[in-house]
């Protein structure tokens, strides 16, 4: 998330390097609102432990939303290739973090996600990376499948699209019903993947455990 007011923080430890870059009025602005939310909870945001929480939490929800800076199909295009291949291509047990857009808890678990060449592949990094672009906003499960979906269909333009994603949330385990061991699925297919046996192949292979 950038913009001129943007606010680098850079940290080392044992030679690792990370920069994480956010909008600096931002969270001075939502650090504010932070405050007043833990105050009227019953909390002393002046206490030691709680002095910088405002701030550290204002700088979580840009990383956590930072998917409404990034455009899906602009990177599924970034390495977009001429290429015959026409099978199937898998990429599996990709993780998932999101938040709920009605609780702002997370929910979390895997995307598997094919698509069938229709004379272009994408390269293989890209899946996750738009799996990431939508993931890291506001969601619901069910529109996050079915953006994924269509953003391939529609820039790739392939014979089929197959999207699965798994995934626990915690407005269901930390709150409200509170079943633990629940888990969501959702599907969404396109073209070739509506025929009973492609999608069947598909959901063999990503169900077995490959050596």
């Amino acid at each position: 998330m950038s913009s001129k007011n943007d606010m680098s923080e850079e940290n080392e430890m044992d030679g690792y390097s990370k920069v994480d870059k956010y909008d600096l009025e931002l969270v001075a602005k939502n650090s504010k609102l932070y405050s007043s939310i833990i105050t009227n909870l019953g909390e002393d945001v002046t206490r030691e432990g709680l002095l910088k929480t405002p701030e550290r939490v204002s700088k979580a929800m840009q990383f956590l939303m930072h998917g409404y800076d990034l455009n899906p199909a602009e990177i599924l295009k970034s390495a977009m290739f001429k290429d015959d291949y026409r099978q199937m291509v898998i990429v599996k047990d990709i993780e998932i973090y999101s938040l709920c857009e009605h609780h702002l808890l997370p929910f979390f678990g895997k995307a598997h996600i094919a698509y069938i060449p229709n004379g272009c592949i994408v390269g293989l990094s890209k899946i996750p990376r738009i799996v990431d672009a939508f993931a890291r906003r506001l969601q619901v499960q069910e529109r996050l499948t079915t953006e994924i979906r269509d953003c391939i269909q529609e820039t790739l333009n392939p014979l089929g699209v197959a999207v699965v994603i798994e995934a626990k949330h915690l407005c269901m385990l930390m709150r409200g019903i509170q079943k633990q061991n629940s888990v969501a699925t959702t599907s969404a297919f396109t073209g070739e993947f509506e025929n009973d046996r492609t999608r069947g192949e598909f959901i063999r292979l990503i169900s077995a455990k490959l050596s």
